[in-house]
């Protein structure tokens, strides 16, 4: 059974957050696409490379709110690292068929940088 938009970017960030990197290729379609301020990736095993990269500094994922409208589900949350305070994010992904085909990301990056 296919899940809702839902079901699929809460198990994105439950992946993310268990560095399940298996969960988070199965719901990514092939050619899924990312834009964000720290990278883009130009399909889904560039996506789960740059959620590995971003998972080493990554101490918690405290979502707030998530807003479903069809298969666009929009996920508010506090992106907590261990190099910088914590960073308020949007994260907007269009889910077609159980896999998730874009995502776009939007935070401050600043503090990340500047640690980097």
């Amino acid at each position: 059974m296919t899940q809702t938009p839902k079901e699929v970017a809460a198990t994105y960030f439950e992946a993310w957050k268990g560095k399940d990197f298996d969960t988070l290729a199965s719901i990514l379609h092939q050619d899924a696409t990312f834009r964000g301020p720290l990278g883009t990736a130009a399909n889904g095993a560039e996506c789960v490379a740059g959620l590995k990269g971003m998972s080493e500094i990554v101490t918690d994922i405290d979502i707030a709110h998530i807003f479903v409208d069809g298969p666009n589900v929009l996920t508010w949350f506090d992106l907590h690292t261990s190099i910088a305070s914590p960073a308020s994010t949007a994260n907007w992904q269009r889910i077609e068929d159980g896999k998730i085909v874009e995502i776009k990301v939007t935070f401050d990056p600043r503090d990340i940088i500047a640690a980097g």
